[in-house]
């Protein structure tokens, strides 16, 4: 049996088509070649046309087919993965009203924090276990109070991958995941914020009815079977953001366990089995996909903006080198790059600094003494100090990560890197050869019920296994105590 998951992102749509017996991903495509727009009609905004995701969902789609010839009737399901926190709205003929407002906008910051002071930090604390914030609901509170013809016409918000579900079966539908992370959901209460809806005066008949993350959540219509050239009746079978669907991918379910990812920004997701909020704000907590009656779990995600971006930034910079020769030359020094330090707080505010923009810094240059390679380094170890003091955070709220899980790529394809991030966390770190899309699709072969979740993950490689090393372990710990003290000092 074959199953296909589609990882919905702001630069492209990725699709897999997975062989549920074997476990092995047979076709992967992504499209489109160049990454898809944004655009930026003001400053600090963020839109992209939903309809356009759509398109690249059946460029996708066709690019699959084209790869690999198989039977489409034992197609048994798909999966959907999708770029967390935006906002799709339709009208009562499920046309899009406006463009969708996405994850990296950010005008609806201050009506978030308004929200926080009215109605509380404990509150919002303890029940949502987020600050409202820039997430789905308080952008569309901003359409309320900014696009009011807009929100009048409203019949349905979604977030993308409920877009695209819908696109697929017809169906407007959300799980409880996904209203956890556009910050509707009372943790304490198991349900939608009644609070949170009466405070932005939102209807709750806006919000999608609620599918369980795995089962069918509809079927393929013949409209969207048309366009995939598919059978009509194949059932959706599993929805989740890309971040718990990440975890998801690595077989990140269970407390003890986070999932890690380190592009242009880093993110770690780790599950705890506990309702927990860090008291100033600076990670978030949401509902993760294994979450169930019989064993809470949630999903305690934190980003550091500044990661592969401020690599990259030094490449460029250089202009004579590749990553592979960065990585050799980085490790010709010694842990601590001789005294250099780097805080790679260059890409917009961090949550894990209270949303400052603190601005990317090099401290203690000396023209004496440090060249290239300590540099190198250097950029290396801060972006690994950055990510740390994010799970000193998480450690605050009671979650103890013993293994740190990863696909092998981006900063994670560097030697050094590994070495810095398994030494400074003390943790294991796993790599595998595995992608958003393979996860969506592995998740649509256990809601369709034909693999369970100790099924699923079969045929999944293991690449690599990084171990803290005694030795190792003690200098970077010392390295980056001094690079903590650095930054305590200046917040």
């Amino acid at each position: 049996m074959y199953f296909i998951g589609y990882d919905i992102g702001s630069s492209s749509i990725k699709a897999a088509l997975l062989d549920a017996d074997s476990g092995r991903c047979i076709a992967s495509a992504t499209s489109p070649s160049r990454e898809m727009a944004i655009q930026v009609p003001h400053k600090g905004w963020a839109e992209q046309d939903p309809e356009s995701w759509w398109q690249e969902v059946v460029n996708a789609t066709n690019l699959l087919r084209r790869q690999v010839r198989i039977d489409a009737a034992v197609i048994g399901g798909i999966g959907i993965a999708y770029q967390m926190h935006g906002l799709v709205c339709v009208d009562k003929q499920q046309q899009v009203l406006r463009p969708a407002i996405i994850w990296c906008d950010s005008r609806a910051v201050h009506i978030g924090n308004r929200a926080f002071n009215a109605l509380g930090k404990q509150y919002c604390l303890d029940h949502l276990l987020n600050s409202p914030g820039n997430f789905t609901a308080s952008k569309l509170r901003w359409i309320y109070e900014n696009e009011p013809h807009v929100y009048e016409r409203i019949d349905k918000i979604m977030l993308p991958g409920d877009f695209i579900a819908l696109k697929l079966t017809g169906e407007v539908c959300t799980t409880v995941s996904g209203l956890s992370e556009g910050a509707f959901w009372d943790f304490k209460a198991s349900a939608v914020s009644s609070k949170l809806l009466e405070y932005y005066n939102i209807d709750k008949a806006l919000l999608p009815a609620v599918v369980p993350a795995f089962g069918q959540q509809g079927i393929l219509s013949a409209a969207a079977a048309e366009a995939l050239q598919l059978p009509a009746g194949i059932p959706v079978t599993y929805r989740a953001g890309d971040q718990p669907n990440n975890a998801l991918s690595l077989n990140v379910l269970n407390p003890g366990e986070a999932a890690t990812t380190a592009g242009t920004s880093g993110v770690v997701y780790a599950v705890h089995d506990k309702h927990a909020s860090d008291q100033q704000s600076r990670v978030n907590t949401f509902v993760h996909v294994s979450n169930d009656e019989q064993h809470l779990r949630d999903g305690v995600l934190m980003c550091l903006n500044g990661t592969g971006i401020a690599n990259s930034w030094l490449k460029n910079i250089l202009g004579d080198v590749d990553y592979v020769a960065m990585n050799t030359e980085a490790a010709t020094c010694s842990p601590g790059s001789d005294g250099l330090m780097v805080f790679p707080f260059g890409n917009g505010a961090e949550r894990i600094l209270g949303n400052r923009q603190a601005g990317a810094s090099v401290r203690y240059l000396d023209f004496n003494r440090h060249s290239r390679p300590q540099l190198l380094r250097a950029v290396q170890e801060g972006i690994v100090f950055g990510l740390n003091y994010g799970l000193d955070i998480m450690s605050g709220m009671g979650l103890k990560i013993h293994r740190v899980r990863a696909g092998h790529a981006n900063m994670f394809l560097s030697p050094l890197f590994r070495e810095i991030f398994a030494n400074t966390a003390n943790t294991v770190i796993e790599l595998y050869n595995t992608d958003g899309a393979q996860g969506a699709a592995r998740g649509a072969a256990i809601g369709a019920g034909y693999v369970n979740m100790g099924e699923a993950f079969r045929g999944m490689e293991r690449l690599m296994v990084i171990e803290p090393q005694a030795d190792l372990q003690a200098q970077y710990r010392d390295v980056y105590g001094k690079w903590l003290t650095e930054l305590r000092s200046k917040l």
